[in-house]
């Protein structure tokens, strides 16, 4: 049985017990490539499908999951899902309206390159790393690709599917020079495999991470900091929850009594585009089947939307924003799909830190008091350039007025799916807390 026939039978079964459901279900293939030591040291080839079931009776909400797609369990987990529902106390659950949402294919043929083609990738961005004398040891040079399908489906009337992936490289090694060592890792990311350049990673990895070595302490001070694009968006990571309309209905966010007041500067916007040209995480329709959009967050510094579900916006008085979140095994949530700081005028540097690394970064963050003290890496700005680099440092302070002192942001986006999918210019921020030696 296909996932779509899977969805049929449920829709089927679902009315004959009189039960609104909705059916959300997900294929996914995984590649993974690693090469060390001049050979492939890893090839892990994955699939995996699943369905899970929002069901409503009577007014509660239940859910269930099978993975595997026969009659006996797919009538078991509806079964008890409507157990499960019947257990709640709460009886204001419901489905929202649905549509035709259409067939989407997101990927294209971008992930359609020979395996042999994808082995050299990995291989090349090995060889490429140990060309440089400074590199001690490789940890791993990586090719990996990830596909996903989404099918949704339910008894109001939502009907859809779509396709979406990407591929990217990564390399992880040990640069050293005389007593100073440092580690790093370079991600390049894209839907098309033919867009990922070994060399080019390998002369980023080495750009970035030589420059930090010979580090010296930084004295501890107010500086201006100048936040690279991967820098930014690991402080970001731990407060997009704030904007959360799940977090503000339940007490958590401090942007709750803030719609249309001014919280950052005039020059940051940060909003989220489910559509962009070069999004990593794309979706023409959310978890519930509502139609996505561009949802502006901040726009010149004032909170213009939270992210909703039907549930959240019904609950608030909102219009639903297509940001409706859940796995075929989970219930639902709000999530962003790809968090974009909007690019500025552009950023001199002139005084002060350019922060190029954080660590540490859920365990020392608050994402509901807005408090953060984090460890980083940098290079001392002095004369208008980077002059030498500095280690041994926090920053510290309060992401609200981080967001006030935002002076000005970079023009070019970087792309990143590591602490969140979304992309950054570099952005400059002023009298931020340094601590060091």
């Amino acid at each position: 049985m296909t996932l779509q026939e899977a969805q049929t039978y449920l829709l089927r079964r679902a009315r004959e017990r009189g039960v609104e459901l909705e059916a959300l279900a997900t294929g996914s293939r995984e590649l993974t490539l690693r090469a060390r030591g001049g050979d492939l040291e890893e090839i892990t080839e994955a699939e995996s499908a699943g369905i899970g079931v929002r069901v409503v009776t009577g007014g509660k909400t239940g859910y269930a999951y099978t993975e595997e797609l026969t009659p006996e369990a797919l009538d078991w987990m509806l079964a008890e899902a409507v157990e499960n529902a019947e257990l709640q106390a709460d009886t204001d659950g419901f489905l929202p309206q649905g549509r035709s949402l259409g067939r989407h294919d997101l990927l294209g043929e971008g992930l359609s390159a020979p395996v042999d083609e994808k082995k050299q990738v990995a291989l090349a961005l090995e060889r490429e790393v140990q060309k440089d004398p400074r590199v001690r040891q490789v940890g791993a040079a990586t090719y990996a690709e990830r596909e996903h399908q989404t099918e949704l489906a339910s008894t109001r009337g939502a009907a859809g599917g779509f396709r979406s992936g990407y591929a990217y490289q990564m390399v992880n090694a040990v640069m050293g020079e005389g007593a100073s060592v440092k580690q790093g890792y370079e991600l390049k990311v894209s839907r098309e495999v033919a867009a990922l350049d070994p060399a080019s990673t390998a002369q980023d990895f080495l750009y970035k991470t030589g420059r930090l070595l010979g580090a010296r302490p930084l004295a501890s001070g107010r500086y201006t900091a100048y936040l690279e694009p991967k820098a930014f968006l690991a402080l970001l990571a731990p407060f997009v929850s704030m904007w959360s309309a799940k977090q503000v209905i339940e007490g958590k966010s401090r942007l709750a009594d803030k719609l249309g007041q001014q919280v950052a500067s005039a020059v940051f916007t940060l909003y989220d585009d489910p559509d962009h040209p070069e999004g990593l995480a794309n979706a023409p329709f959310d978890a519930e089947g509502t139609p996505t959009r561009r949802v502006y967050l901040l726009r010149e510094g004032v909170v213009e939307s939270f992210l909703h579900n039907s549930q959240t916006a019904r609950k608030l008085g909102h219009e639903p924003t297509g940001h409706a979140s859940r796995s075929y095994k989970g219930v639902l949530g709000v999530a962003p799909h790809n968090l974009i700081v909007a690019p500025g005028a552009g950023v001199r540097l002139e005084e002060g830190v350019l922060v190029t690394d954080l660590m540490g970064v859920h365990a020392g963050a608050n994402p509901i008091s807005g408090d953060f003290s984090l460890q980083a890496l940098g290079l001392k700005v002095e004369g208008g350039e980077a002059a030498y680099p500095v280690e041994n440092f926090t920053i510290s302070g309060n992401v609200f007025e981080l967001l006030e002192r935002i002076v000005a942001v970079g023009q070019d986006l970087e792309w990143s799916v590591i602490f969140l999918v979304g992309a950054s210019p570099m952005v400059e921020v002023a009298d931020l807390a340094f601590a060091g030696a």
